[in-house]
């Protein structure tokens, strides 16, 4: 038995090393980008609920934005506090400021991707730049950065949207690998000319694609996924490219109990079980291989068998996927959280385990 757990964990590890250095080392190792301003008119599109002490804070950074054609349009969507309120304030105060209004629609009751909808469609520029009400960017130059990507064939952009550092903390470093694997997979496959999701907090694409697949209209059903469905089935590999240029990223306020990011969490991943086939079958076979690879080699350590073979090949396969996540966080300015890989990699992995017997006998919270 034990000849086939070893003959099994070898597969695994060859699995592995497809993803990390086959995949994944497609944006570990890229060359930095280069950022050729393109002065493309641009509609940054907030969509808020109850969002009120964020929108206070942020909606400033993206309204003084250093672009010279660019709008704001904030959509509250039914608030019940004075999001809306701040929303007009704020569209006395800048010129280039369109304030949408949603109220409640029985039909489309709570579904941000109606409230988008409308957003989109009061938007009067060609191209649109999305974030979240609790996102800032982390420059002046964010809508520049971001839209220098755009090209004539090149019409989605997928950014990094990160989450703000706390000292002392391990769930936030446990927040902040998990957003850093996540990134690293979908700008990898986008690189590969199969890209399959990108985040709400910081995602950009020419308003005519949104026309082109009927808007969210395919899974409007679905109360999640107004970023990665849409993107999913909007994007391919002649249309979308990534930025990664650090002036592109925006940050968000991490979550402070693992309460409220396991919650978060059990939403994202109930999202992707809408993907297309390949998507989901890469991302179930990635997953599968990192549980395997712990479970098989414990087994054989545990027994001695072949154990000096089965501790080389384990010191292989971490000095090469610590080689590209560390080069991968590095670019994505999260140095500090490649320091405890090997830690975070495993409270990772049971977390999803956890989350995903969750999600089967409960439904998860969505946008209300």
């Amino acid at each position: 038995m034990l000849i086939y757990i070893f003959y099994f964990f070898i597969a695994i590890v060859f699995i592995q090393l497809f993803y990390y250095l086959g995949i994944f080392g497609k944006f570990a190792f890229a060359r930095p980008q280069d950022s050729t301003p393109k002065n493309i008119p641009v509609s940054v599109i907030v969509c808020a609920k109850n969002e009120e002490e964020n929108v206070k804070k942020f909606v400033p950074l993206l309204a003084e934005q250093n672009y010279p054609d660019f709008e704001v349009v904030l959509i509250d969507d039914a608030s019940s506090d004075e999001t809306l309120e701040v929303f007009e304030e704020f569209e006395k105060q800048y010129p280039n400021i369109r304030l949408v209004k949603v109220e409640n629609n029985e039909a489309f009751w709570g579904n941000k991707k109606y409230a988008l909808t409308l957003g989109i469609k009061a938007a009067k520029k060609e191209y649109l730049l999305f974030t979240d009400a609790d996102c800032y960017p982390t420059s002046k130059d964010w809508i520049s950065t971001m839209t220098s990507q755009f090209s004539t064939e090149k019409t989605i952009v997928l950014g990094y949207g990160g989450y703000e550092k706390r000292e002392r903390s391990f769930l936030n470093k446990l927040i902040r690998f998990e957003t850093v694997l996540t990134a690293l997979q979908y700008f990898s496959w986008a690189k590969a000319g199969l890209p399959y999701m990108g985040v709400g907090r910081n995602l950009a694409y020419k308003k005519e694609e949104f026309f082109n697949v009927n808007g969210f209209i395919d899974h409007i059903q679905v109360r999640s996924g107004d970023d990665d469905l849409f993107i999913n089935q909007a994007s391919n590999k002649l249309n979308t490219t990534i930025s990664y240029i650090p002036e592109s990223f925006t940050y968000s306020n991490p979550k402070e109990s693992f309460k409220d990011w396991f919650t978060q969490k059990r939403r994202h991943i109930s999202t992707a079980e809408y993907y297309k086939f390949f998507d989901k079958m890469q991302l179930g076979l990635f997953f599968t291989s990192q549980l395997f690879f712990f479970i098989t080699a414990v087994i054989l350590l545990i027994f001695q068998f072949q154990w000096i073979a089965v501790a080389a090949i384990v010191a292989t396969r971490y000095t090469i996927v610590w080689t590209v996540i560390g080069f991968s966080a590095g670019k994505l300015k999260e140095n500090d959280v490649k320091i405890w890989f090997p830690i975070l990699e495993i409270m990772l992995i049971l977390t999803q385990i956890n989350i995903f017997i969750t999600n089967i006998f409960s439904k998860p919270v969505y946008w209300k």
